[in-house]
């Protein structure tokens, strides 16, 4: 344990606090080689210690220890409890730290970037919401929950300010995309300054943050097991606020959210204007959380009944009509148009000479994946890192949809990994397209950025995912890769070229979340019982049956 303390880390046996501990016997593994998942119960209703991974990898045995870490069982370990922390882990807890953002002596963040060599600091002085979600699990997995409660806290404070762009006032459960803390030596005060878009670059809300937020909220109250702070009046109504956001009833004949481009963690106009698959995910895991923390009040019980109505139509939604594997492409190909009526196949009426010419050669037999949107005649069916693995997250993908985008990471490991994890979205939009759809953008140029630009920070979605669909060997391997080159180049924010080779030409060095997204991806790949705080188990009350003769 002296490596691990030296890297940082506090000597945590669990930071999942679960009732169903107690009651855990280690000598009922021992009887069987292997347990079955039984799925009677959510996950929010099983203790991780009653739960074993076995999803047909006769390498692979998960299994709680109270009181000591997971082992893992794969072909780089060939002994259980075998981890030992990397060199670079100690390096990375050092920087997270030197991250940290204090208000009137407490930590409520962390700033986005730590980089002293850019003469250019533009807004990656601030604590952006999205951004601090890996460091707060970072800190929540080494058993430091404090600064997570103090961030959940502010940015409940900010979301009750009153916010304008110019003469239009936003909708009262906004929340910041980012706040900034000043300090004044002089007076000793510090004081917040916070953004809800008015100084975006676009101009645009971030339609996430609340998502985040409440996903956030829900990993405290998972890891603490502490549910007073969920409880409190002012947390029932800032997540009360942002369901009246999404929930509004208006003119949309889908059950998914409309969106302006740049809203999400693709701030800039890169074609995702309209149902992006990464906000869909993230609204449908963000109402799943919900249910776990709403008060059964009169008011709580009011909007339990509309979260399960959407909740109910969003799953149907994006499984029938997003999802794409090897048949329904050539379903799609085949499709007719011009059709009218109810009993329509072709119900967005998509023409498939728009199909693009990669996707084919992309798709491989086995395989599939959440396309980036759909509505009206169109499709992008461009592949989104984040949208596909948050569905795995939150059980938006079925058990057989989550395997077959393991399936598609393993069989275009070139495309989506590449030498550098992991792409944002692939394929790049370039020449008269990318002029098009990016408005000529000079940050946006093929292979870089967000224009098929490989983020590290996606490294702790991608291992989250991996260990609810029981392969983790995948994110070993991804781990392994950025372990090559993370430390040496600086933590870069991304990195550019068609297999992620370059260090992103204006990526910032000592990325606060390229930091915090290897260490969770470091901590839970240790202990997996780490990712019940940001994993839901299916709910078997949203399986509809769906049939592809009426749909996508």
């Amino acid at each position: 344990m002296d490596a691990t303390r030296e890297a940082g880390l506090r000597n945590v046996s669990s930071v999942c606090s679960i009732p169903e501990m107690d009651d855990f016997d280690l000598t009922k593994l021992l009887d069987k080689p292997r347990l079955t998942i039984k799925r009677e119960r959510s996950f929010d209703e099983r203790s991780l210690s009653e739960m074993s991974i076995s999803r047909g990898l006769d390498n692979l045995e998960l299994a709680y220890s109270p009181g000591g870490r997971s082992g893992l069982d794969t072909p780089g370990s060939s002994t259980r409890n075998s981890f030992e922390p990397h060199p670079m882990v100690a390096e990375a807890w050092e920087a997270l730290r030197r991250s940290l953002v204090h208000f009137r002596g407490q930590p409520v963040g962390t700033i986005a970037a730590y980089d002293h060599a850019s003469e250019e600091v533009l807004n990656y002085d601030q604590v952006f919401v999205r951004d601090f979600v890996p460091s707060a699990l970072a800190f929540l997995m080494n058993g430091e929950p404090d600064i997570v409660k103090n961030f959940l806290l502010k940015t409940l404070q900010l979301q009750g300010w009153e916010k304008r762009i110019d003469k239009f006032r936003l909708g009262e459960g906004a929340m910041p995309a980012s706040f900034k803390v000043l300090h004044d030596p002089e007076r000793k005060t510090d004081t917040i300054v916070a953004d809800f878009g008015e100084s975006a670059i676009g101009r645009v809300a971030p339609v996430d943050s609340g998502f985040w937020w409440i996903i956030l909220l829900r990993a405290y109250t998972k890891s603490t097991g502490d549910l007073s702070l969920a409880e409190t009046p002012d947390c029932q109504k800032g997540m009360r606020l942002i369901l009246t956001l999404c929930l509004s009833e208006g003119f949309d004949t889908f059950p998914t959210l409309l969106c302006a481009d740049g809203c999400s963690m693709i701030d800039r106009r890169m074609g995702i204007y309209g149902y992006p698959i990464e906000i869909q995910a993230l609204f449908f895991m963000a109402l799943r959380c919900s249910l776990t923390m709403l008060k059964h009040d009169t008011e709580g019980k009011e909007f339990m009944e509309r979260i399960m109505k959407r909740l109910h139509a969003l799953s149907f939604h994006m499984r029938s009509y997003f999802w794409i594997d090897f048949q329904q492409l050539n379903d799609i190909y085949r499709y007719k148009t011009e059709e009218y009526s109810h009993t329509a196949v072709n119900k967005f009426n998509v023409i498939p000479d728009s199909i693009p010419d990669w996707v084919f050669d992309f798709m491989p037999t086995r395989g599939g994946y959440f396309i980036g949107n759909v509505s009206p005649a169109r499709m992008d069916f461009r592949w989104f890192a984040l949208g596909n693995c948050v569905a795995i997250l939150s059980s938006l993908a079925t058990p057989e949809q989550a395997s077959a985008i393991m399936d598609l990471f393993e069989a275009r490991w070139e495309e989506l990994v590449g030498e550098m994890p992991i792409k944002i979205c692939y394929p790049a939009i370039e020449s008269h397209e990318w002029r098009i759809v990016t408005g000529c953008d000079p940050k946006n140029t093929r292979w870089s950025y967000h224009n098929g630009g490989s983020w590290p920070v996606l490294l702790w979605l991608l291992t989250a995912a991996c260990i609810k669909t029981g392969r983790p060997q995948i994110a070993r391997r991804a781990i392994e890769l950025a372990e090559s080159r993370l430390l040496k180049d600086g933590w870069p924010e991304y990195y550019d070229g068609k297999l992620g080779r370059y260090i992103g030409k204006q990526a910032r060095k000592y990325q606060t979340w390229s930091i915090a997204g290897y260490l969770v991806a470091k901590m839970m790949l240790e202990d997996p019982s780490h990712s019940g705080m940001i994993s839901l188990e299916d709910d078997r009350q949203l399986k509809p049956i769906i049939k592809r003769s009426y749909s996508f």
